[in-house]
């Protein structure tokens, strides 16, 4: 086989059985890898309707036929299960090294299977695999984790590991790997919690097969060329890290501001990318055969909140800055590192904590449930205590640790969880930029950015420039970029490739890795082909076409001030369109002529 390795680790922790069968060749031209193909054997391993932190659960370890390769920004892996914080089917994408390292050691998924009685690292060295004892490292948080294991095993082991929230079953828990890089959203870590599973270390030696040497070699030339010139993919993203997004989107009136109150911040440039070069970064760092290092090495100097990491990205910058109404950079990127050290979600943690403040502030929540604590707007010390009281359950941490959606449900008003599909939306406000307001709608895990960035034409004018506010040809947009997305993240590509290539390059790369012949329509037809298979795993586990649907927020409540002043969404103009382009009837289903002519019928 060439890119794809042709064998699938499967470790059942029930039992301690341990073995490996090939890689269906056939899946895998239809779903590529990575998010495509670990989706398909979810999908067809699990009952859609079980509780995601059951033992029936599964929790699989995914790169893409691309990863490890020397194609530009080759990085990726995705953590595939049951999402404990949406029920739909989680594809929780990470970087770093990770991901390729399971490629070489000859895997191309790692399955995990029922939950062990006793906590348990997974030691991956080449054909060698062992359930080890975690004993002694349960309860320790990310670094520790992983410099403990790294002694245990190999210093140059790659570990993925849970810190505190995962143990504790948060339910929007990280996996880490590489101590910064996240498999951030929808709660993998606390799948692999209920597990029992502290920690996978992976160490390989192994080549990855290259179908056509030459024309790969020629591919990933255009492919780097097209990247390093492009002012945001190849200078952009590595002078000012994705937090250069900050003083942009405040720019068009559409940074969401105190729980999505308001679309613009005065102070937005306090927490923006150039104030965090200016003042924190140490370095710039790159994945594995990352030409674009838009990663973060930073250092907060302040004695109060003193610390050093890697980040913030632009979604976590905001949500601790502007949406909780903060402009305290040395606590934002302070509560940062806390996340990443106890394996914690950073979009939906500061997210959480602006609902409770919304909350708060409203009087629909008091001292008496908060255990004392003022939780207002602006007060980065308790946003701060907050973040480790639900990495630890402790107090109202309790609540925090459910989200915001069951947050605010159980004080009576849903309507201040700022979700779609009780994943809480990131950072760009659907009110002033139409497209990425019926992406989030209808994106198949919830409230995302990542699965059809729209934000790209919308804003940033890449590859075009469309207006924002216009709700005319964004249903084609949004299916155009998820479809994309789909299939990128299945090959094991960074997203941020796309600002520089796009179908044709990556297609390109993969038929010269695989051999399999791949033209732009295969490519976009396989992300299309994803997207309905995730359709269908959520229509049968916990939603209905009532569920595309954004907070009343949105449409009720005008942006008050700023560039989008005046601006809603205008979701409903736009969905009934959308359906009909995807090919789905009136109520979101997919018809049988759509499943047929995709292959999943």
């Amino acid at each position: 086989m060439y890119g794809w390795t042709g064998i699938i680790l499967r470790v059942n922790l029930t039992t301690g059985e341990i073995k490996k069968e090939p890689t269906n060749l056939q899946d895998a031209k239809l779903f590529i890898g990575a998010r495509g193909l670990a989706s398909k054997i979810l999908t067809d391993e699990i009952d859609p309707k079980i509780d995601p932190l059951s033992a029936e659960n599964k929790l699989i370890f995914a790169p893409g036929p691309l990863s490890g390769t020397m194609a530009p920004s080759m990085g990726r892996y995705d953590v595939v299960c049951k999402a404990p914080l949406t029920g739909l089917l989680a594809a929780s994408n990470s970087g770093g090294s990770f991901g390729p390292e399971i490629k070489f050691a000859g895997y191309d998924l790692v399955i995990v299977e029922g939950a062990a009685k006793k906590p348990v690292y997974l030691w991956i060295n080449d054909d060698n695999v062992e359930i080890r004892d975690a004993s002694e490292i349960w309860g320790k948080n990310v670094p520790d984790t992983t410099e403990a294991l790294r002694a245990a095993t190999d210093e140059d082991a790659k570990v993925a590991c849970i810190g505190p929230a995962g143990e504790k079953k948060v339910l929007f828990a990280s996996i880490m790997n590489e101590m910064h890089r996240a498999a951030g959203r929808s709660g993998v870590g606390a799948v692999m919690g209920s597990k029992n599973l502290k920690a996978v270390v992976v160490v390989g030696t192994k080549p990855i097969a290259v179908a056509d040497p030459e024309a790969f070699e020629k591919a990933v030339m255009v492919a780097r060329k097209k990247i390093t010139e492009h002012p945001v993919g190849g200078t952009g993203l590595r002078v000012y890290g994705t937090d250069v997004l900050t003083n942009i989107l405040n720019s068009v009136g559409s940074l969401p501001t105190r729980n999505f109150h308001e679309g613009y911040f005065p102070n937005a440039d306090k927490f923006g990318g150039e104030s965090l070069t200016a003042k924190y970064l140490t370095r710039p760092r790159g994945c594995f055969s990352c030409i674009i290092s838009c990663g973060r090495a930073t250092k907060v100097t302040n004695p109060k909140y003193a610390g050093e990491g890697e980040g913030p990205e632009y979604e976590t910058a905001w949500g601790f800055g502007s949406d909780c109404g903060i402009d305290n950079m040395d606590a934002v990127v302070k509560a940062n590192f806390i996340c990443n050290e106890l394996g914690l979600d950073t979009i939906t943690m500061a997210t959480t904590i602006a609902c409770a403040m919304d909350l708060y502030e409203s009087g629909f929540i008091t001292g008496k449930d908060t255990g004392g604590l003022a939780v207002k707007f602006g007060d980065a010390d308790t946003m701060l205590k907050l973040v480790e009281m639900t990495a630890n359950r402790e107090g109202f941490g309790d609540q925090l640790a459910e989200g915001s959606f069951r947050l605010a449900t159980r004080y009576g008003h849903p309507e201040y969880s700022m979700s779609a599909k009780k994943q809480e939306m990131p950072a760009y406000d659907p009110r002033g930029i139409q497209g990425i307001g019926l992406h989030y709608a209808t994106s198949n895990r919830g409230g995302c950015h990542v699965r059809g960035y729209t934000i790209s034409p919308e804003v940033l004018g890449v590859p075009f420039k469309v207006d924002q506010h216009a709700t005319e040809g964004k249903p084609q947009l949004v299916i155009t970029f998820q479809n994309l997305t789909a299939a990128l993240d299945s090959t094991g590509s960074c997203l941020f490739t796309t600002f520089g290539i796009g179908a044709e390059e990556l297609a390109a790369l993969l038929s010269a890795v695989t051999g399999v012949t791949y033209t732009v329509d295969d490519f976009m037809k396989a992300g299309d082909r994803i997207w309905n298979l995730e359709r269908l795993f959520g229509l049968k586990s916990a939603i209905t076409g009532k569920d595309d649907r954004l907070p009343d927020r949105m449409s009720k409540e005008p942006i008050p001030a700023g560039p989008s002043k005046g601006e809603i969404s205008h979701l409903d103009k736009m969905l009934p369109e959308y359906y009909t382009l995807r090919g789905w009837d009136s109520k979101g289903v997919p018809t049988p002529e759509k499943l047929h002519d995709l292959s999943l019928a």
